[in-house]
């Protein structure tokens, strides 16, 4: 069962997913709490820690580059265990709401956080029954 932990205040659509990850201080945050994330490709380059990563990501290849098999086969783990936070995204943009926002970030931290909320004991009734 997929449900989600935390979300960040909003930012502005045109903030890129790592800069408001940066912005928001995830890596301090999940180090403080002894956690993890899983992030996709955009995520490469968030986390410093060489010897103990916070953020897990695949590899990209290069032009000139190609892929190894074994990375090959790292990515798709990775990818088979986001699917899992894929799935806890999907929960929340199940509100149409969301479809058509056009809210100043505060108000739509708000409206986030409050649908966050609805969302978990949603997935909740329905897994209990």
């Amino acid at each position: 069962m997929a449900r989600l932990l935390w979300l960040s205040a909003a930012r502005p659509g045109r903030s890129s997913e790592i800069t408001t990850a940066r912005y928001s201080k995830l890596v301090e945050r999940l180090r403080a709490h002894e956690l993890g994330a899983i992030g996709d490709l955009g995520f490469i380059g968030m986390d410093d820690g060489v010897d103990n990563p916070v953020v897990i990501t695949g590899y990209k290849a290069a032009r000139t580059k190609p892929l190894t098999s074994a990375k090959k086969q790292v990515n798709k783990l990775i990818a088979s265990v986001r699917a899992v936070c894929e799935h806890a995204f999907a929960h929340l943009k199940n509100w149409r709401i969301l479809s058509k926002l056009r809210l100043h970030v505060r108000h739509t931290s708000t409206l986030l956080r409050a649908l966050h909320v609805l969302t978990n004991l949603e997935v909740t009734r329905c897994a209990l029954g």
